[in-house]
């Protein structure tokens, strides 16, 4: 199947004037002006405005898609709480021949860390599944949005199944190079420690040299994680995958960087927060009481599965802006890009 790039061709996020469009009759035009990329608060304004246009689309796939796989991830109850103590102990057991002391700070890191990697190992099948399938979603909604149409689930389940492929494949690649990044820096960071300690240097060096390293490799994997996030919709939207979508993507958000990490740092700061509330009130509160604790828990699981959906969102107008597309009429009907490819699809299959 093969898609040209004059599909690419349609309305900028910035450039759409929602409130003239819905207050103006059918025949008012907007003025055709060339696009500028858009910074981070442009795009979470433009996000607000998306949900508010297509707001029941959204919803829906928060209810249906993001809802279960926060409340499972959030309650880590897939999590083997045996296993998170043995791959503790073994981040210890290397933090300690690294010469790093034992202290409070690094017995807290290295137990977040086994959490963190056995409870996203645990949920791997939900994130392929239904997490991915909300991102596809999002941007059909998002693509429809631009085209002034609302989100069609019979249509959108009609190309799922055509693109369902090559965006599993893509997605699968940035977790493989997302983890192998994390597990490469734990290596080298492990050797470099090592060597220092060998070396004969005091163990507070090493700590501050241990959180230089984690700082520099933080916004490294933060570079890393927008090209895969971008490469995600790239897959989504452009007949392209796995490396091809990778380099597409890292070649399209250069010199756009900065407002990656910027949308990088809100979700983070955002999901990290809600995380951390969870650990200690909701966890906390069902011991000693269970009904406020569960309400407690299913605000905060909404919240999560908020926050993924305007980092969602959030990534897709990113790469909409990337684009540089140029302006069309307000009022004009364009076919959405998914749709375009699924009739164009269908034509070449009837041949």
């Amino acid at each position: 199947m093969e898609v040209t790039s004059g599909l690419f061709a349609r309305t900028r996020p910035s450039a759409l004037n929602w409130e003239s469009d819905e207050k103006e009759s059918s025949d008012a035009q907007t003025p055709d002006l060339e696009t500028h990329s858009m910074n981070a608060m442009e795009i979470l304004r433009e996000t607000v405005r998306i949900i508010q246009y297509n707001s029941l689309g959204l919803f829906s796939i928060v209810a249906l898609l993001i809802f279960p796989v926060s409340a499972v991830f959030l309650s880590n109850i897939l999590v083997n709480q045996s296993l998170v103590t043995w791959l503790t102990l073994r981040f210890l057991l290397l933090a300690n021949s690294s010469g790093l002391p034992l202290e409070p700070l690094v017995r807290h890191c290295c137990q977040k860390l086994s959490e963190t990697t056995v409870s996203t190992a645990m949920c791997l099948p939900l994130f392929i599944t239904l997490l991915l399938m909300s991102k596809a979603a999002i941007v059909y909604s998002v693509d429809c949005t631009y085209s002034r149409k609302k989100f069609d689930p019979s249509t959108f389940s009609k190309i799922i199944s055509r693109i369902w492929k090559r965006i599993l494949l893509t997605y699968l690649l940035s977790c493989g190079v997302i983890s192998g990044l994390f597990f490469s820096f734990i290596i080298f960071l492990n050797m470099i420690s090592s060597a220092f300690f060998f070396m004969g240097c005091p163990s507070h060096f090493l700590m501050y040299l241990v959180f230089t390293f984690v700082l520099i490799f933080t916004v490294f994997l933060a570079n890393a994680v927008i090209i895969c996030n971008i490469a995600v919709v790239i897959s989504i939207l452009e007949d392209v995958s796995g490396p091809q979508a990778l380099l597409r993507s890292s070649s399209l958000v250069r010199g756009q960087n900065q407002v990656g990490l910027l949308i990088f740092l809100g979700s983070t700061i955002g999901m990290t927060f809600i995380e951390s509330v969870f650990e200690n009130r909701v966890k906390a509160l069902s011991y000693r009481d269970g009904f406020l604790g569960s309400w407690e828990g299913l605000i905060l699981v909404v919240m999560y599965s908020f926050v993924l959906l305007i980092d969602s969102l959030m990534n897709t107008i990113f790469y909409f802006s990337c684009k540089s597309y140029r302006m069309e009429t307000a009022s004009a009907e364009s076919k959405p890009v998914l749709e375009a490819q699924n009739v164009a699809a269908e034509a070449t299959d009837s041949k």
